[in-house]
């Protein structure tokens, strides 16, 4: 059995959210509203920043391709997640698998170093003001964003690396509502050893790092909100951090219950439920987030309101 050939299985199974024939139909029509949002929230920001000369710094240069990330994120497996509500075989072929399995740890991968990458943005922004345009001039932008993007290929290539250095020759029923790695691992019929090892370590390492910019950014940005005289100051250093922590919250909270907290302490309907929110939810919120919180931004929607309007 282990030295049969991957190709034993030519497809999976896609077990799904749930066998209720009603609260599939009920399930498509409230995932497909958040993504028609996230799509519609994410372009129009992506959009508005690029045709708005008011919003062309750093901060919305990463903004930016946040938006255009999000998108890649949840349509690497939204929309393959709807039409399986609609069929009673949710099924997916052997390279369709590798290929959306791919593509959500690239998307997810290139995220956290954006948001890291944005956090280093603010603590140069408040912390060193006057040589914030050289610290954070075009070429250093175009580098960040460059190792954003590779760093998200490279963990994606472990990732598929190692699914298809697995070998499928048994059961093929996934039990998630997509190509997820641990599941996959699973159903495997050979040693899992290292094909295990390896993308959790490249995982491993971008949440180390990722979260240590994050953490050492804003610790050094609370110690200089907390030195400032003026309360006006204070609140102004701290309005431009909030869009970005409570993106930072809602992202990394939810990869800790998954990837950080022991499998014993939660069950597969909370793993798939959980999956949802930072696949399908929070590629919707994040535009919600920098809008709504984002002074700059709703100035930016006034002013292309009034040249609408005029």
């Amino acid at each position: 059995m282990k030295t049969e050939n991957h190709t034993a299985e030519t497809e999976f199974i896609l077990l799904g959210l749930t066998n209720d024939p009603v609260l599939r139909i009920i399930l498509f029509i409230i995932i497909l509203f958040i993504y028609l949002m996230t799509i519609c929230g994410n372009l129009g920001t992506n959009l508005l920043i690029r045709i708005s000369s008011q919003l062309h710094h750093p901060m919305y240069f990463f903004l930016s391709h946040l938006a255009i990330v999000d998108v890649g994120y949840s349509s690497s497996v939204t929309p393959n997640m709807l039409a399986n509500f609609l069929v009673e075989r949710n099924t997916i072929s052997y390279p369709g698998c590798a290929t959306q399995l791919g593509s959500a740890v690239f998307f997810g991968s290139t995220e956290c170093f954006l948001l890291a990458a944005m956090a280093y943005d603010r603590f140069i922004a408040i912390c060193d003001p006057l040589l914030y345009s050289t610290k954070m001039s075009t070429r250093v932008c175009i580098q960040l964003l460059i190792m954003s993007y590779t760093g998200g290929f490279l963990n994606a290539c472990s990732f598929t690396i190692s699914f298809y250095s697995l070998h499928f020759c048994g059961p093929n029923r996934v039990n998630h509502f997509f190509c997820d790695f641990a599941p996959l691992v699973e159903l495997s019929c050979s040693d899992i050893s290292i094909p295990t090892v390896v993308p959790s370590f490249t995982s491993g390492s971008i949440i180390v790092v990722t979260v240590s910019v994050i953490a050492i950014s804003y610790l050094y940005i609370l110690i200089t909100i907390l030195r400032m005289h003026s309360t006006e100051g204070r609140h102004k250093a701290f309005s431009t951090c909030t869009s970005h922590l409570t993106a930072v919250t809602l992202f990394y909270g939810t990869i800790t219950f998954i990837y950080v907290m022991p499998k014993s302490s939660y069950s597969t309907d909370q793993n798939k439920v959980v999956s949802v929110f930072y696949i399908v939810v929070i590629p919707m919120l994040n535009p919600l987030i920098y809008s709504l919180r984002n002074n700059e931004i709703k100035g930016a929607l006034r002013e292309l309101g009034r040249k609408i309007l005029s």
